[in-house]
């Protein structure tokens, strides 16, 4: 059994914490055997590495850290660091993970929020940086849509399998993104279906992949507040945009009051502090 397919395997049943331990000791393949032999359940044994990593690349490439294009960011995640990755256009993440910023939001997003989601990740972009987004409707779409309008390709971290958008109707920009020398990663092997609990790791893995989160409006309870609060975890820089918007920007309020965000009433700001 290969590496790549053995640690396919774990990043399918295990969190990479609960095999760090054992990766630091013996290869994946001795890891995944271990597994096999201590999961009395039968599961892990009527599953076959090699051909769900073989089915799973006729879709996208599954990236280990031994590979060229494994984000080295990554690495500030020690133990929680991912075994492995789900990528379209995997070719061009090296370039485009040098310089990430996250631009994120509300998926029901004011119209005011989408003007400043499209003023910042413009400027961002002008300015060399990859915008990263979650494909998601509001912030996230409009991010990447303003980026790719001035030809700066972005990336895009799904919280699902990398065969299907998500959200469904956002397969035509996800297209647009990994066709125009982006890319789109996933925790993720394909089929896999969006949950709770994969919202909150694909959040997280926004939030490692950049060098900054820009929280352009964000509910007190929005999933953008997942990865902010993620961007804190793992020091990274978080700038929030002030507004009025009331209840609508509540978490940018609240991280601002409480000094865990930068304030950042300006795209030029942005530049500045990045």
């Amino acid at each position: 059994m290969s590496d790549r397919a053995a640690l396919a395997a774990l990043s399918s049943h295990f969190t990479p914490d609960q095999v760090a331990a054992d990766l630091a000791q013996y290869s994946p393949a001795e890891v995944w055997q271990q597994r096999v032999r201590l999961d009395n359940t039968g599961r892990l044994a009527q599953y076959r590495p090699e051909t769900e990593l073989s089915n799973g690349q006729l879709t996208c490439r599954f990236v280990i850290p031994t590979d060229a294009q494994w984000p080295g960011a990554l690495a500030d995640l020690g133990p929680a660091c991912p075994l492995g990755l789900w990528v379209r256009g995997h070719d061009q993440l090296p370039k485009l993970a040098t310089s990430t910023v996250v631009v994120t939001g509300n998926r029901a997003a004011s119209p005011e929020a989408i003007e400043r989601s499209t003023a910042f990740a413009t400027a961002v972009a002008e300015a060399g940086h990859t915008v990263a987004a979650a494909l998601a409707y509001g912030v996230d779409a409009a991010a990447h849509e303003a980026a790719h309008l001035i030809g700066g390709p972005t990336l895009a971290v799904l919280p699902r399998g990398l065969d299907q958008a998500y959200p469904h109707n956002h397969a035509p920009l996800l297209n647009t993104i990994t066709e125009n020398g982006g890319a789109a990663v996933s925790l993720y092997r394909p089929g896999t279906v969006t949950s709770g609990a994969t919202l909150k790791a694909s959040a997280a893995l926004l939030a490692a992949l950049s060098r900054a989160v820009i929280l352009i409006e964000a509910l007190d309870h929005a999933q953008a507040l997942r990865t902010a609060e993620a961007a804190i975890t793992f020091k990274r820089t978080l700038l929030a945009v002030p507004s009025d918007g009331g209840v609508r920007a509540g978490g940018n309020a609240r991280l601002i009051a409480e000094r865990r965000a930068l304030p950042c009433p300006s795209p030029a700001r942005a530049l500045e502090l990045l």
